[in-house]
């Protein structure tokens, strides 16, 4: 069975699930972009040639999969299509998504989204440029892991931008969960070793430490967080356990971008992207992995807190290219 028709077996009609339906209805701009176009460009030939590659190819790439993992995904299907003698263009669609499942399973480290909590407090760094839903994407983690029986403390360390603090501050009242921040302007760093220092003290499962938004240079950047990752370390022995970069679904490859700039500087465990019901290039999530090799651990795929889910490769290739099939059949 492949997986186009293990997708659906698993999926299609399963409306009792609130995951997959947070996925269909949050990938709903991105598979009407992208499915559809598909399912139309299939329509118009009876057997795939050397045209049929190039359209899909531009199909791939304007959804934001990313030019290098394109041109591999059709060299591999033509590939294929020659040694196994397929000509029918939804054959070769459906070999398209086994492809893209295999390039992210096997792309740079291992899959696990959720946090480990093998150390006590648990440190989570969480970085991003202004703009990216960094702040509430905090704030969705917290609820996330509040909600699993964890105790967790927030530390306000964007001490630059206006307001950053203050509507922190505003979320942890919210979600009931403490929160240590310092003056305006103060030292990050001392900021982080204050939240440290105190959730020791207080038995906290899992410490979130906001830092800075701003667009700054390459050697500022490396400087501050390095500085950060020292004051924890030194504070909690193996902090900061997991440093997760939040970019917006929404601006395609510059949030690869960005995301290849924060790599340089911090050792990423994770990628956050946010506002992915308000694309239609739902591709970005194959072309960060490809091209970063760290995973995809939470999707923001609507404004509720519940919306933030868990990264699921099945559930995404279903989300993107057949949700909803059984309501049009």
């Amino acid at each position: 069975m492949g997986l186009f028709s293990f997708l659906k077996n698993k999926f299609v009609g399963k409306k009792e699930d609130k995951s997959v339906q947070t996925y269909e209805k949050g990938l709903t701009k991105s598979r009407k972009a992208f499915a559809s176009k598909l399912d139309e460009l299939s329509k118009r030939y009876s057997k795939v040639d050397s045209s049929y590659f190039e359209e899909l190819e531009e199909i791939l790439i304007e959804s934001d999969v990313g030019v290098a993992l394109s041109l591999k995904l059709c060299e591999e299907l033509l590939d294929k299509s020659i040694k196994e003698k397929i000509s029918e263009p939804k054959k070769i669609n459906e070999a398209l998504i086994d492809l893209m499942f295999v390039d992210y399973a096997t792309s740079g480290d291992s899959i696990q989204n959720e946090i480990s909590f093998n150390s006590k407090p648990t440190v989570l760094l969480v970085e991003g440029v202004n703009g990216v839903g960094k702040t509430t994407t905090i704030a969705k983690l917290a609820y996330r892991y509040k909600n699993k029986g964890k105790k967790v403390m927030l530390v306000a360390g964007d001490t630059f931008r206006a307001g950053a603090v203050e509507q922190l501050k505003i979320w942890a009242s919210r979600l009931d969960v403490p929160i240590v921040y310092g003056s305006p302007n103060s030292d990050p760093a001392s900021v982080a070793f204050d939240g440290a220092k105190k959730a020791k003290e207080e038995g906290v499962d899992l410490l979130i430490v906001d830092t800075a938004g701003r667009q700054q240079t390459k050697s500022n950047l490396m400087q501050e967080l390095g500085k950060i990752n020292r004051v924890l370390s030194k504070e909690i022995e193996g902090a900061p356990q997991e440093t997760f970069l939040v970019i917006d679904g929404t601006t395609g490859q510059n949030g690869v971008l960005q995301a290849k700039a924060f790599k340089e500087v911090s050792p990423l465990t994770g990628i956050v992207v946010t506002k992915m019901d308000g694309t239609s290039k739902g591709g970005i999530i194959l072309s960060i992995r490809t091209e970063l090799g760290v995973p995809v651990r939470f999707m923001g795929l609507g404004e509720k807190m519940e919306d933030l889910e868990e990264f699921d490769l099945s559930k995404y290739l279903y989300g993107l290219l057949l949700g909803n099939e059984d309501e049009q059949a």
